[in-house]
């Protein structure tokens, strides 16, 4: 393996007993190229063609109050794959918030879990007094990577070969962008929503393939709210108005304190693509949070929406949690959530929801063949979360038409990444291809690169490629092929020199 370090953060971190400042969860502060990488176990296929982008939260600074991990600063991670070979490159997303940081040489912001009095400076996004990390989700539009914050960001733009940093969007609206846009790989269309404290309280947009902001209309929504995605088919973008939000008698006093309203029905926004906010359609559905959604499709007069259903959105504090973050593990704790595989249909004739549980286990971020968005799909791949713990250690195999499904699990003290499907060069079918993901092992101290054949899910990775360095963990993921790599205006390839 050929390594430069490019950069080294200065750290002035002090992890404690934070839970999240350890383990899988250690901070990286080098940012690095390497080239031939040594291959541990099987031989990298020769049919995939394309790059794995993965956003992981990677604090620079110590916390003015108590870390959250959803505070990290954004660290951008790249596998590019061609011809049987793998290179690797890492960078930290060069926000607005981690340059002034650096600047300071202190935090500038409070946390999540802090007093936002605490802020030294304006914040960003619906919440107001949060730094905009970028550090949540990743998608490739017209060419470029986009990097999005959950509770909405300007969002940052990146080279997908290289990570140079390019700025932020120019159609970027003024109340940002939230995690989890939707890239339409049938005609390149970026989908996007935000939120906000202030009527009308959501917006949704379209940016086309040039990427020009071609629709943007308001979401009327009672009050704030906190969601965190949406889905598409192909006539329609998919929002949502859930039970879980910010307490309005205690917003006023401008404490942020998520409440779920048991008794509230979750509701759910269709709106035609272009359509404008007298066109929505709402439907009624179980009172539940949804944090990620699967596929979604037209199936006569119904839409049919996949996602993960959780029967305890609010739940107790954490049992044996070091003191001060019992509250945090709980809600990063998708098992006391109750998160199950789930299945709503709205009927656009007759106004009528139907729900029904796809599957009994805790699972969640979820991942399909994205060349199958819009279409009636049959394979999902679910991600596995280890118990307590913000961390996934396996990965489920559904097939939707038969009911059955594949489970694999990493050994005991591997933590696995949110892991997208590669389509394999040439498919000739949809679960033709590789699940791709970053391991982190905590027996070696280093991580790596897994390929899984989705056509041998229980055979387990296909090969193992060891990273130059330990990772520490995050949200999502992304993988763009190397043809619509080029089909955007970049080269095929191994990374071009910075």
């Amino acid at each position: 393996m050929t390594i430069d370090i490019v950069n080294t953060l200065t750290s002035d971190l002090e992890p404690g007993d934070h839970p999240y400042l350890q383990g899988a969860w250690t901070p990286l502060l080098e940012e690095v190229n390497a080239t031939d990488l040594k291959v541990l176990e099987g031989t990298i296929p020769l049919d995939i063609d394309g790059v794995y982008l993965r956003n992981t939260e990677n604090p620079v600074l110590q916390a003015k109050g108590k870390y959250h991990p959803f505070d990290g600063d954004g660290m951008l991670h790249m596998a590019a794959f061609k011809n049987g070979k793998v290179s690797y490159r890492n960078r930290f997303i060069q926000t607005k918030g981690l340059q002034a940081e650096l600047e300071a040489g202190r935090a500038l912001w409070a946390g999540l879990m802090e007093d936002p009095a605490l802020s030294e400076r304006a914040g960003w996004g619906a919440h107001g007094s949060l730094k905009d990390s970028s550090s949540t989700d990743v998608v490739v539009h017209a060419g470029r990577a986009l990097t999005t914050f959950y509770q909405c960001g300007e969002g940052y733009r990146v080279d997908p070969m290289n990570l140079t940093h390019e700025g932020i969007p120019p159609w970027s609206p003024l109340d940002g962008i939230s995690a989890h846009c939707k890239v339409d790989e049938s005609n390149g269309e970026l989908l996007f929503f935000n939120y906000s404290k202030h009527a009308p309280y959501m917006h949704y947009g379209v940016v086309d393939k040039h990427d020009k902001l071609v629709h943007y209309v308001p979401i009327p929504l009672p009050g704030p709210r906190l969601p965190h995605d949406m889905a598409y088919t192909e006539n329609y973008a998919i929002l949502n108005d859930f039970p879980l939000y910010w307490d309005p008698e205690l917003l006023k006093q401008g404490k942020h304190v998520v409440r779920f309203f048991k008794d509230t029905p979750s509701r759910i926004a269709i709106i035609p693509r272009r359509g404008q906010p007298q066109d929505i359609v709402w439907f009624e559905a179980a009172p539940t949070f949804v944090l990620h959604w699967l596929n979604a499709y037209e199936e006569g007069d119904e839409i049919v929406l996949d996602g993960y259903f959780q029967d305890n959105p609010m739940p107790r504090n954490y049992e044996g949690a070091p003191a001060g973050y019992e509250r945090m593990m709980s809600y990063l704790d998708q098992k006391k959530m109750g998160c199950h595989l789930h299945r709503w249909r709205f009927n656009l004739k007759t106004g009528k929801t139907t729900e029904k549980r796809l599957d009994e286990r805790i699972l969640e971020f979820g991942m399909f063949n994205q060349r199958y968005a819009t279409k009636p799909y049959r394979y999902a791949y679910s991600a596995v979360q280890v118990p307590g713990w913000f961390l996934f250690h396996g990965y489920v195999k559904h097939d939707l038409q038969t009911g059955d499904s594949w489970e694999i699990r990493l050994p005991e003290g591997q933590y696995a990444s949110e892991a997208p499907f590669a389509p394999r060069v040439n498919a000739k079918d949809e679960d033709d291809g590789y699940l791709v993901s970053f391991i982190t092992n905590e027996k070696t101290q280093r991580s790596e690169i897994i390929l899984i054949d989705s056509k041998k899910f229980e055979a387990g990775p296909v090969c193992r490629i060891e990273l130059p360095h330990k990772l520490c963990s995050g949200t999502h993921a992304c993988w763009a092929s190397g043809a619509d790599l080029e089909s955007g205006g970049l080269l095929s390839g191994q990374p071009r020199s910075s």
